[in-house]
């Protein structure tokens, strides 16, 4: 993948009217495992009198968070991608989607065959065109695939430059008060807090009281932190680790973040994708100095980010720009 190639991922996902219904691709129904979820991927798309029967039967289908029907509707090769990995992303998406759609809409006609929707008032352009076939007319699906994960991945990559940006900001906040009464200043470790702790940069917090730096989404995406892995949640796409020290790459030269015990020579996280090639393509670092970090670790991305344990941006890295 060339990276002029990732950088138009970013830059389709940067339009106003993408960013906010995800392309479709993550306007998908509730996250896999329900009953819905676990339907068969229809044999060919739903056919439709008209474009707009078959607008109507996709806008019902995401408005009733149907996923069986969107399966029907958009046909063959479709699970894939209206299921990003991501749930809570998925639900938030597609409730975007259908907001555009209901403050403006408009199906367009090329020639005879080929209709295409637009949403929104920026007319963002759906990637899926309806086709005719015979007297009918389906959803094009193959046609829109590429631009649909596309599209998801770049929402997503961005998404993760975002967050190792706020994290920086999580951690200052978090060093401002001596969190565990040892009487130092000192940056966490941890995404998510020990039960009945505020040892991490989430916690519950009960109405009134302060909110803590982070929140529960990010926290709850942070794999080895969690009693079971299995309830770890990709946050957009990606999963995050906090890194307790640098490599000889990083400004300063090799060291540890901890001194005598405590966390207070600074912090850095790691991003990767939840599943590379769907959810993302990029791995990224940042540090206390707030540069981002980039790089494609390839299709054993999980497995290679697991053995990342220190920022250490040397070749391969590149600064996001």
């Amino acid at each position: 993948m060339s990276k002029t190639r990732t950088h138009s991922f970013r830059a389709a996902a940067a339009h106003a009217a993408v960013a906010a219904a995800l392309a479709l691709a993550a306007a998908a129904c509730p996250a896999a495992g329900t009953a819905a979820a676990a339907a068969k991927p229809a044999a060919q798309a739903q056919s439709f009198a008209t474009p707009e029967a078959g607008v109507e039967a996709l806008i019902a289908a995401l408005r009733q968070a149907d996923n069986a029907a969107l399966q029907r509707v958009l046909g063959p090769g479709s699970p894939r991608l209206i299921e990003s990995g991501d749930s809570d992303a998925d639900r938030e998406a597609r409730a975007k989607f259908v907001a555009e759609y209901d403050a403006k809409h408009r199906i367009e006609l090329q020639g005879d065959a080929k209709a295409w929707l637009s949403i929104g008032t920026d007319d963002w352009p759906m990637p899926i065109p309806l086709v005719r076939h015979g007297a009918g007319w389906a959803f094009d699906t193959a046609a829109g695939d590429k631009e649909i994960i596309a599209r998801r991945i770049g929402h997503n990559e961005l998404s993760a430059i975002q967050v190792c940006r706020a994290f920086i900001d999580m951690e200052r906040d978090y060093a401002e008060l001596d969190r565990n009464g040892d009487g130092v200043l000192e940056y966490t470790a941890r995404l998510i807090s020990t039960e009945g702790r505020h040892d991490g940069l989430y916690w519950p917090t009960a109405p009134g009281e302060p909110p803590s730096p982070g929140g529960p989404r990010l926290a709850q995406a942070d794999p080895a932190q969690l009693a079971a892995r299995s309830a770890a949640k990709p946050y957009h796409g990606y999963y995050f680790r906090v890194l307790t020290r640098q490599g000889p790459h990083a400004p300063g030269g090799a060291r540890d973040y901890r001194v005598d015990g405590k966390l207070i020579g600074g912090v850095a996280l790691i991003a990767w994708p939840a599943s590379w090639f769907s959810t993302g393509i990029k791995t990224f670092k940042c540090s206390m100095d707030g540069k981002v970090y980039e790089r494609n670790l390839g299709k054993d991305t999980a497995a290679a980010a697991a053995k990342i344990t220190a920022f250490d941006p040397g070749p391969g890295w590149a600064k996001v720009q």
